[in-house]
């Protein structure tokens, strides 16, 4: 269906204007939109094999998608029409906004680069959205894995009662009878390490929590996070940044490492010392 509204943004044969492409393009996916946020919300808190098989089947094909988009060289031209008057139009604030972010976001990703480095652009997208893929899985599957079980009830001091009563549900549903169970889940492992008593169980929580994806299984993202690491480089370093941290940074509100590098240590750390 965007693939449609797309090429009819294409098309137009009247110039390009900010109601018939910026607008157009904007409303261009409520159905994917919608179904991609139920599916990958379904996907990161309900895992199983057959979800886990569609998202990797789907993730380079939304990938593919995004990028016919954002390397549609007619599109861009539009949008670059309307762009490059911006000033002349009467935009009201919300449209200026609109536009520019548009404009920005095609420019982000490879639109101004030349034909032969997007192939490549490309390539480094597919491997991203698979990667990254299976470092949330791996993620999931270390938390889905954890379990500690807790049997004399002076453990429990501190938790408030309903951390209490879902330890011992859990427990009773896995075959731990009048014991007590928790996990890496959120509403599990947040109760435990703000309100339990005993040191020694928060640490053993508090280890598990950090180290999800770093335990050396078949869950261990290392590898993982440092192929990430080297596409996001590259990707930073077609697009004439230094690195991810300064792609990252130009939109957001610190705009770039100098400014975090002097809040930490300005701000942040001084706070800590206190």
């Amino acid at each position: 269906q965007q693939e449609e509204v797309i090429a009819a943004i294409v098309a137009n044969e009247e110039p390009a204007t900010f109601a018939n492409t910026i607008e157009e393009l904007e409303y261009s996916s409520p159905m994917l939109t919608r179904v991609s946020r139920v599916f990958f919300n379904f996907n990161s808190a309900l895992i199983s094999p057959e979800i886990q098989a569609i998202a990797q089947e789907v993730s380079p094909m939304l990938s593919a998608h995004r990028d016919n988009i954002m390397l549609n060289a007619e599109l861009f031209a539009r949008i670059k029409a309307v762009y490059d008057q911006k000033d002349q139009l009467g935009l009201n604030p919300e449209q200026m906004r609109l536009l520019t972010e548009t404009y920005q976001q095609f420019a982000r990703n490879g639109a101004l680069l030349p034909a032969e480095k997007q192939a490549r652009f490309r390539e480094i997208n597919q491997e991203l959205s698979l990667l990254s893929l299976q470092y949330s899985e791996n993620m999931l599957g270390d938390v889905n894995a954890f379990r500690m079980v807790i049997e004399n009830e002076a453990d429990l001091a501190g938790l408030p009662e309903s951390a209490i009563a879902s330890a011992a549900e859990r427990a009773t549903n896995e075959g731990h009878e009048g014991k007590w169970v928790f996990t890496l889940h959120n509403p599990s492992v947040m109760p435990f390490l703000y309100n339990a008593h005993n040191r020694e169980l928060r640490e053993k929580m508090q280890t598990a929590f950090v180290n999800r994806g770093n335990n050396n299984n078949e869950f261990d993202n290392k590898k993982i996070a440092a192929q990430i690491t080297n596409l996001r480089i590259e990707r930073a370093q077609m697009l004439g940044f230094q690195n991810h941290a300064h792609f990252v940074l130009e939109e957001t509100m610190a705009q770039n490492i100098d400014n975090v590098v002097n809040f930490i240590d300005q701000v942040w750390a001084p706070g800590l010392a206190l």
